[in-house]
């Protein structure tokens, strides 16, 4: 449950670092806003022929009379929609990330050297980046297509597919949404796409609290145009978090406490001890006249 709690963190700590620097949050509408363009057209498109296109798959219920003709392909219609609706919102991120490659990579570098002071680099050409988004991306895209294909059969079970089953796609599209967000700042840092997916395997709550509520916030129009890139800040936090990142930092300039503060910065603050202060030298203090601390003994003169 804290993991849990812990990744719907980083996506709002992701928003407020974005509307706090509000130049990075005004470039950023731009790639997402292209893509929800060509999405929208898409859908637009597949709303249109879904009716055709389950006439043209089912053939054997043509001669079925009403109503059950009707509610079949009626049903196997709205299953391809959510099916498109499905693909789109694990897509769209892909597809802005990578139409946006440039922007998101300074972003979330921008992001390290806010909260690190250092931003890793990749140091590899602009082209090489691209494709290697691009390919990462379709193997993920093949993941996901496998999951939707295993998902969409499993919405013809009665009672189950339609409650169950919505949810774990649910939280299938928020795993997969979260791992391109974060291929972004793992890229940089030259994590392949095998190990970014065994590095997010060992948090699981974590991702699905980052994830599960951005795909719930994608499906409302607009939004996710907005929210793209406070969510690309977000999945940077988040990396940083999983890969130790800060904890490292913290044994370098002293172990922070839950505030933020290093012990040093605690010193007298109320409930912590006050720094020593400084000693003055002694008026008193100085060197001593050379010679016996006593006097000499004198010799009596009587003594015989």
């Amino acid at each position: 449950m804290r993991d849990l709690a812990g990744g719907f963190g980083h996506l709002l700590a992701g928003q407020r670092w974005v509307f706090r620097n509000g130049r990075w949050l005004g470039f950023g509408l731009l790639p997402g806003l292209l893509t929800l363009v060509l999405y929208a057209g898409a859908l637009i498109g597949l709303g249109y022929g879904a009716d055709d296109l389950t006439a043209w798959a089912t053939p054997f219920a043509d001669g079925w009379g009403s109503p059950w003709l009707g509610l079949f392909r009626g049903f196997l219609t709205a299953l391809v929609f959510c099916l498109g609706l499905f693909i789109a919102v694990i897509t769209f991120t892909a597809v802005t990330l990578l139409i946006g490659q440039p922007f998101y990579e300074s972003l979330s570098e921008q992001v390290d050297r806010s909260v690190g002071g250092e931003a890793p680099e990749s140091g590899l050409p602009l082209a090489r980046e691209l494709w290697i988004s691009a390919r990462d991306s379709v193997k993920v895209l093949v993941r996901v297509l496998l999951y939707g294909i295993v998902l969409f059969a499993l919405g013809f079970i009665p009672v189950v597919g339609q409650t169950v089953i919505p949810a774990i796609g649910f939280c299938v599209s928020g795993y997969f949404l979260t791992e391109e967000l974060t291929a972004v700042a793992l890229q940089r840092r030259e994590v392949e796409l095998k190990d970014r997916l065994a590095l997010l395997r060992g948090r699981r709550a974590m991702v699905l609290g980052f994830g599960i509520p951005l795909v719930l916030a994608f499906l409302v129009p607009l939004v996710a145009v907005f929210l793209m890139p406070g969510a690309v800040a977000g999945a940077t936090l988040m990396v940083r978090e999983l890969r130790g990142e800060d904890e490292e930092r913290a044994e370098g300039d002293g172990a922070e406490d839950s505030d933020g503060r290093t012990p040093q910065e605690h010193l007298g603050r109320p409930g912590h001890p006050a720094p020593p202060a400084p000693q003055q030298p002694s008026p008193y203090a100085g060197p001593y006249a050379a010679g016996p601390r006593h006097p000499a003994p004198q010799q009596n003169p009587y003594a015989q």
